[in-house]
């Protein structure tokens, strides 16, 4: 290894913009042992999964159909 690197023609990572953010997300019970058992079938981690779907949600612009009792 050298004692000193230069970066001064180094350039900024273009992938960056593309990385998963950690967040916390509470879900129920049921939720999770369904995208768990999906992993189990398919061989992708459920989190994963999770965020597939929810992508998938996203970019068809799919809404919840709520009626609150």
């Amino acid at each position: 290894m050298r004692k000193q690197y230069d970066f001064s023609a180094a350039r900024k990572n273009p992938y960056a913009a593309q990385l998963k953010k950690p967040v916390t997300i509470r879900l129920d019970q049921d939720s999770i042992t369904y995208f768990k058992s999906m992993s189990e079938e398919t061989g992708i981690p459920y989190q994963s999964l999770i965020n597939l779907y929810l992508k998938e949600c996203a970019s068809s612009g799919k809404k919840l159909n709520l009626a609150w009792k």
